[in-house]
Parts: structure tokens; sequence; C-alpha cells
């Protein structure tokens, strides 16, 4: 789909940037406390994890955000999933967000994965009967059989996986984040995710996705921006990116892809 042919973009991120507090060392003694407090020098600094970062998600694209460690892709996620509030620039979503940052984030580990479902529903607003209507859809694209009864704090990674992608593509969001977390699963359990992408996609929903697969980014997304330390380096399609980034990793990709 060309982005440029929708009227107006799901998600803006307008100038965005994050900054952190970074403490370089801990005083380990009361003396030492008082000792730093009348220092000259402070061992507080800001640290900037995105800078002055801009660009938008249209309606039915699925974006790839790609980068090296460190250059505020799960940073950057996370302010458009709303977990930080930006420190400058804004970030606007159209819609019902779900997103998927992390292993076990939004999961409480003493309840059992039945429970969560539930949990995670309410939280996203729907109704304990909605909830109970998606619950076995749910547990049966999940795959984890008897462990849905189980507390998920005994749950593998790829359990976590399975269950929170379950959750979160059941719920029907109009924007969908995903960060990495599907890198934990089976090659069957994410060929499996990767069809309900492709469902949604179809369906006109908006999907940002983070992976260090570039095989994955050629062949699902329709474009791709490029973050180095923190600032935008380029904003185009997945080829041209992917050339930018790795231009190896493309080489690797010259014979047609899922082939």
């Amino acid at each position: 789909m060309n982005h440029m042919q929708s009227s107006r973009p799901v998600i803006r991120v307008e100038n965005l940037t994050q900054r952190f507090r970074v403490i370089h060392e801990r005083p380990d003694t009361l003396r030492e406390l008082f000792t730093k407090r009348f220092r000259a020098t402070s061992n507080v600094e800001n640290f900037e994890a995105l800078k002055d970062v801009s660009f938008n998600v249209y309606h039915g694209e699925m974006l790839a955000v790609v980068g090296a460690n460190g250059s505020g892709k799960s940073t950057l996620l996370k302010a458009i999933s709303g977990v930080y509030r930006p420190s400058s620039g804004r970030v606007e979503v159209e819609g019902t967000l779900a997103s998927l940052l992390e292993l076990g984030a939004g999961f409480h580990p003493e309840l059992t994965g039945r429970e969560n479902i539930l949990l995670n529903g309410l939280l996203l607003g729907f109704s304990r009967r909605q909830m109970r209507e998606r619950e076995k859809k749910i547990v049966e694209f999940s795959e984890i059989g008897d462990f849905i009864d189980v507390p998920v704090k005994q749950y593998s990674s790829g359990m976590y996986m399975r269950l929170a992608f379950s959750v979160a593509t059941e719920v029907d969001p109009d924007v969908l984040v995903v960060d990495e977390i599907l890198a934990v699963g089976d090659t069957p359990f994410q060929a499996k995710c990767f069809d309900r992408l492709e469902n949604f996609r179809r369906a006109g929903k908006t999907i940002l996705f983070v992976t260090h697969s570039m095989v994955q980014v050629l062949k699902y997304c329709d474009r791709a921006i490029l973050l180095e330390h923190g600032r935008l380096l380029m904003d185009d399609t997945p080829t041209k990116v992917i050339e930018l980034y790795s231009p190896a990793a493309l080489e690797s990709t010259a014979s047609p892809v899922g082939a």
C-alpha cells in the first residue's frame, strides 16, 4: 500500500525527544553522600535516548523500526504506547492500541494465564463478558493447552510470547506495536503469527514492528525507518533502509524472499 494515498496518519510523532537521568555512581556511605553533594561536579546527567524524531504512520501500513542495539527503537515504541511521556515533542495515536513490548509486560506473575487474559482485557477497556467471549479463541491460538490454568511465572519465554500475542491480536486493536517479542517463538508459531499480522494489515490495521530480521522487514513491511543513536537517520522503502543499515543482510536475501 502506498501510504501517500492515505488521507491522514494514524500515528503522528513530531519532534519527539525522550530524555532520561543517568546516575554514573552511587555513594556507598552516608559520608560519601554528603561529600558528593558539595562537589562542583555532579554524577547525574541527562541522556537523550531519542532526539527530535518525526514521522507518520498511515492506515493499513506495517512499518519496521530498525537500528543497532541502543539506537532508541524500544524507547520509541514505549513512547508511542504511552509507557513514557515525551520529554518534548508529541505523539498522537488514533484508535485503540495494543502493544507487545517485552516478555511478561502486562502479565501478573502470580495469576494464571486465563486470569491474565481477563486482566489484560479489562486494562484495554473490555468488559468481563467481552473477554469471556474471546477467551476460547485466545487459548486455542496460543497453543499452550493446560498451562492456561497455571501461574504465568512458571511459563517459558515462548509460552509468554504465545499468550501475549494471542491476547493482543484477539482484542482487535486499530494499532498493534510489536517489539522483537516474536523472536522467542518457534518457527511454526512465528509463521502463524505473521499470517495473522498479514490479515491485520489487509483489514486496514496499522502495525509498528521492531525486529533484527531483515528478511522479515523485506517480506512483511511496507516501509522502514532507521534509528541511529536516537536520531531518525532514514525513512524509506525497506530495501533502501536495509541497503544503508545492513548491505550484507540485503545481499543474503537476494534470492526470492520466503523461498
